[in-house]
């Protein structure tokens, strides 16, 4: 097992950095404000001229479509090559996008490469590739507790060459985006089959399908995330051909479970730059401020929770990588322990490090004149994004148990 870094991540490390030095960090501000200028007019919902400005330099740069390993759509990287770069865009909530490398796109990119035809890939992966559109990714419904994704009700029926759809879904990232043209939905096809796991498929719903309504943009802590976010959708006699399912009817919860592995991995690399931006804020912060005539550097709790902080980033980084060295060599099936391991540790890492990071800022920390108030709604946000904790804690301890019961 060796963790450490080729040449080429080496090079796109350094590429990356200094690409977000020299543009990323400095578009913050403005991208906050544009989108904040477009709420006053009346609608946050408008993609920013500063990040179609951000996509084509990096594009241009060749800082594009890191993920996807072994697919010739990719860069060419393993997972395990991968997790580096994608700290580094971890550290900014709009760098991700910036190279075409964001939520839910990424996790829907990589089901289309590995589940959809030839047809649907030229229909919608390859305008995602290209950053032309947006998609979405509706499994979750309020009206259930989806952390059992057996539990969801949305009813697909077949009617001829058709299938006509009626549910509700909410927390569907991406979907109140003007951007967004592709759902991959998942609903019950068969909700009587006598295995649970073989009821529901997955199907391909264009956004502008007749009877698909964004109901609302959800907020997340007060953040709305414009102009991506969250939505509430609801779904009325919505008819697409059948020839829009993937991989074939009662396939959906195998393919969620193969998308849901590289999502939940992305995540936790990127929490990981979140925390280590966290961190250097705090210690800038640290040395620069005096309080009962101490720098809070100089003060023994300040320096227990910078260590602390340390330790704790590098334990959760150690654990993403043997997750990724998992995936690149057994695969992502055998590498679920691992995968779910980090699910956990990392939002929960990442919360404790923003939150330390948080008090050492004082008031300052909760408002929005620093990063870290929304950093720490995104990440305990992805506590639950997923699969919640107790979800993942529950498989880890029966994959331990396994190996205690007795054999028959």
């Amino acid at each position: 097992m060796d963790f450490a870094y080729s040449p080429k991540v080496r090079d796109l490390q350094q590429r990356l950095t200094a690409f977000m030095e020299a543009h990323i960090y400095p578009a913050e501000a403005r991208y906050h404000d544009e989108v904040e200028a477009n709420r006053a007019k009346g609608n946050a919902w408008v993609p920013t001229q500063v990040m179609e400005e951000l996509k084509a330099k990096a594009k241009a740069e060749g800082l594009w479509n890191l993920f996807l390993p072994e697919s010739e759509y990719g860069a060419g990287l393993t997972n395990l090559e991968y997790a580096p770069l994608c700290e580094i865009m971890g550290r900014s909530h709009i760098a991700p996008e910036a190279f075409n490398c964001s939520a839910p796109d990424t996790g829907n990119m990589e089901t289309l490469v590995r589940y959809a035809n030839e047809e649907q890939k030229q229909q919608w992966l390859i305008p995602l590739l290209e950053g032309r559109i947006r998609s979405a990714f509706a499994m979750t419904e309020p009206a259930v507790a989806s952390s059992d994704a057996t539990n969801i009700e949305a009813k697909v029926e077949r009617d001829g060459d058709h299938y006509v759809i009626n549910a509700r879904k909410w927390w569907t990232s991406g979907a109140p985006d003007p951007r967004c043209e592709i759902l991959i939905f998942m609903g019950k096809t068969d909700p009587d089959h006598a295995s649970r796991h073989q009821q529901q498929s997955m199907i391909l719903v264009p956004m502008k399908t007749p009877g698909v309504k964004m109901e609302r943009a959800l907020n997340v802590f007060g953040y709305d995330h414009a102009p991506h976010g969250h939505g509430e959708v609801s779904f009325t006699d919505v008819r697409v051909p059948v020839s829009n399912v993937l991989l074939g009817e009662g396939r959906g919860f195998e393919i969620a479970q193969g998308r849901l592995g590289p999502g939940r991995i992305h995540h936790c690399m990127r929490l990981i730059g979140l925390a280590e931006r966290a961190l250097e804020l705090m210690c800038r912060r640290a040395v620069s401020r005096v309080a009962f005539h101490r720098r809070l550097s100089d003060q023994g709790v300040t320096r227990e929770r910078i260590a602390n902080a340390r330790i704790l980033i590098d334990q959760a980084r150690f654990l993403v990588l043997n997750a990724a060295y998992m995936m690149d060599t057994a695969g992502n099936k055998v590498a679920k322990k691992e995968i779910a391991m980090i699910k956990v540790a990392a939002p929960t890492m990442a919360c404790q490090v923003i939150d330390w990071a948080m008090q050492v800022y004082g008031g300052a920390g909760v408002c929005d004149d620093f990063p870290l108030a929304a950093a720490y709604a995104h990440a305990r946000t992805l506590r639950f994004a997923d699969g919640p904790d107790e979800v993942h804690r529950n498989q880890i301890g029966k994959y331990e148990l396994e190996r205690y019961l007795p054999k028959h």
